[in-house]
C-alpha cells in the first residue's frame, strides 16, 4: 500500500462521541455539553484550549450527532464577505426547505478583528446559525464582549498520558495504512513527552517515526527512534502552531531570568514561526506587571506602548518594537511583589468571605446613614502632616494582616523604609 497523502491525524479523526478520547469533563456521560448534544439543544459555543486537544473534531462531531449542516471557516484567511456568503446561503436554504439550524465553525476565531466578530452577532442572535468558535487564546481578551455574552465557553485541557495512549492505540487498530505495517510499539515515553498533550503532534510524530523506520521489518518504535525522528525533522519545531507553548514559555522565562540574549532568540523563533505579534506584545505587558512590577514601574509603560505600537504597525516593523521592549524588560530589575500580593489577597477573600466594611470607611450620603455611624471617626489623610494618619482600613478581623511585602530592590527598599516610618512593625 502506497504512503497516504493525508496526515494520520486527519485519517483517524473521530466521527462520533464514542470514539472521541479525552475531555471527559466536557463529553463524559453526565457532562453539560454531552447532555446538550444528546438533547439537540445547543447554544452558540466557544471552545477554548491548546492545539491538538480536539476543538475541530468536537465541532464536527456536534454537527454530525445533531444532524445539522456544517460550515467551516478559518479566521486566518476568511473575512466578512465569506461570513455573509454563508449567511446568504443559509437564509436561502431556509426559505426553500425545512431544516435544522446549521453549525458555523470558525477556527482561530481570536484572529477575527472587532468588525469581523460583530458581523456574526445578528446571525447568532436570530439563530440563523449555531456558532462554534475555536481559540487557543483566552476568549475574555480575544472575543468581543457582545459576542462572548451570547456564547457558552467550554475549556479543553491538554490531553493526559492515558488519553494519548488511547489515541495511539486507536490509530494502530483503525488506520488502514498502519495496519499493513508490521509495527511493534515497544516504548511510548518519548512520543508522550514530545506530544505535550497535543494529539495532532503525537500522531504526526508517530507517523514520521514509522516512515523513518520503514526499511526495517518489523518496525520497532522505541524512545530512541522517536528522538532521532525529532532531530531529523524540523517540522516539529518550525511548523506554524507547533511548539507554540514551549517557545512562549522559554521566552517568558528568559525575560524573567534577565537574559536578553536568550529572550531575543526566542522572540526570533516566534517571529520566524509566524506568531501573532499581538500575542507576543500581550505577554510582554503581563510580564511587566508580574515579574518586574514595582522594581521598575516604567516597564509596564514601555510594554503597553509596545502593545499599542504593534497594533498600529504590524509585521515586519513590529519586530523592532518587540525586540526593544523585550530587551528593556529583560535588563530591568525584577520583583513579583504585586503578583504575590494579589494572589494572597484573593486567597484571603476566598477563606474569609464577605467581611463587613468598617463603618468608619463607609460613605454617608444620607442623614440616616450618618446617624447609623457611617463615616464616623474617619480621618482625612491630607489634613495631617505628611498626608498620613495611622488608622485601620481593613475589616476588623484582618486588622494586622500583611499582603504586600516589598521586594529587595532599590525602588521597593525606598517604599519599605517609607512604609516602616508610617506603619512601624507592620512593614519591618
Amino acid at each position: 500500500m502506497s504512503i497516504p497523502q493525508t496526515p494520520l491525524a486527519e485519517r483517524v479523526r473521530p466521527k462520533n462521541l464514542q470514539s472521541f478520547t479525552g475531555q471527559e469533563h466536557l463529553v463524559g456521560n453526565e457532562s453539560v455539553l454531552r447532555k446538550q448534544i444528546e438533547a439537540n439543544l445547543l447554544p452558540s459555543i466557544i471552545l477554548w484550549g491548546p492545539p491538538g486537544t480536539g476543538k475541530t473534531t468536537l465541532a464536527q462531531i456536534i454537527a454530525r450527532e445533531t444532524r445539522r449542516p456544517f460550515y467551516k471557516l478559518s479566521a486566518i484567511n476568511s473575512g466578512v464577505k465569506d461570513i455573509r456568503n454563508i449567511f446568504d446561503k443559509v437564509k436561502n436554504q431556509s426559505g426553500m426547505f425545512l431544516q435544522t439550524t446549521p453549525v458555523l465553525f470558525i477556527d482561530e476565531i481570536h484572529r477575527f478583528n472587532k468588525s469581523q466578530q460583530d458581523s456574526l452577532l445578528e446571525a447568532v442572535e436570530k439563530a440563523w446559525i449555531i456558532l462554534i468558535g475555536a481559540t487557543t487564546e483566552n476568549p475574555s481578551f480575544e472575543v468581543n464582549n457582545a459576542l462572548l455574552s451570547r456564547c457558552q465557553v467550554f475549556t479543553l485541557k491538554p490531553l493526559d498520558e492515558q488519553a494519548l495512549q488511547g489515541i495511539l492505540q486507536r490509530a494502530l487498530t483503525t488506520d488502514e495504512w498502519l495496519k499493513q505495517q508490521d509495527i511493534k510499539l515497544e516504548e511510548t515515553g518519548a512520543l508522550i513527552h514530545y506530544a505535550g498533550g497535543d494529539a495532532r503532534k503525537l500522531l504526526n510524530l508517530f507517523e514520521q517515526t514509522v516512515l523513518q523506520l520503514s526499511g526495517q521489518n518489523p518496525i520497532v518504535i522505541t524512545d530512541e527512534a522517536v528522538r532521532e525522528s525529532v532531530k531529523s525533522n524540523a517540522f516539529l519545531y518550525d511548523k506554524k502552531g507547533e511548539m507554540h507553548y514551549d517557545i512562549i514559555s522559554a521566552f517568558i522565562k528568559s525575560v524573567r531570568g534577565s537574559d536578553p540574549n536568550a529572550a531575543v532568540y526566542w522572540l526570533a523563533r516566534m517571529i520566524e514561526g509566524g506568531e501573532d505579534p499581538v500575542f507576543i506584545a500581550r505577554r510582554l505587558v503581563i510580564l511587566a506587571s508580574e515579574d518586574i512590577g514595582l522594581a521598575n514601574p516604567n516597564a509596564l509603560l514601555i510594554a503597553n506602548a509596545a502593545f499599542d505600537a504593534v497594533n498600529k504597525i504590524g509585521w515586519p516593523e513590529a519586530r523592532i518594537t518587540l525586540a526593544e521592549a523585550t530587551i528593556y524588560l529583560a535588563v530591568s530589575p525584577k520583583s513579583n511583589s504585586a503578583y504575590m500580593a494579589i494572589n494572597k489577597a484573593q486567597q484571603l477573600v476566598k477563606e474569609t468571605g464577605n467581611l463587613e466594611v468598617p463603618l468608619t470607611l463607609r460613605n454617608a450620603p444620607t442623614k440616616l446613614m450618618k446617624e447609623m455611624g457611617y463615616g464616623k471617626d474617619y480621618k482625612y489623610a491630607h489634613s495631617f502632616d505628611g498626608n498620613f494618619i495611622k488608622m485601620n482600613f481593613m475589616p476588623k478581623s484582618l486588622e494586622n494582616t500583611v499582603l504586600y511585602q516589598p521586594g529587595e530592590n532599590a525602588k521597593e527598599k525606598s517604599y519599605k523604609n517609607d512604609l516602616k516610618k508610617k506603619w512601624g512593625d507592620k512593614y519591618s
